[in-house]
């Protein structure tokens, strides 16, 4: 029995799954550019203005996630690789 979140390397499904797995980097990087930022936020380390142009990035880069999700017909659920004893590679939210 295949897990459902691993990547299948039929010739037909290479690009779909070659953007499976860029996308499944970009998302990890960008929770934890969010988690980051929400420290800071709280730490008080950003201006007014820093806070603004982070916030709006991170709200830019989640809009572009949920496009080339849906052009490629991927859920976000479809991007948290089974690491198999290791679990999820994305936190459950």
């Amino acid at each position: 029995m295949t897990p459902r979140n691993r990547l299948d390397l039929e010739p037909d499904s290479v690009e779909r799954d070659l953007v499976k797995l860029v996308l499944t980097v970009v998302e990890l990087l960008r929770q934890l550019m969010e988690r980051q930022a929400v420290r800071r936020f709280e730490t008080g380390e950003l201006n007014t203005d820093q806070e603004e142009r982070i916030g709006l990035t991170l709200m830019l880069l989640e809009e572009r996630m949920v496009d080339l999700r849906e052009r490629y017909g991927l859920r976000p659920e479809d991007l948290n690789l089974d690491l198999g004893p290791l679990g999820p590679l994305l936190p459950r939210d």
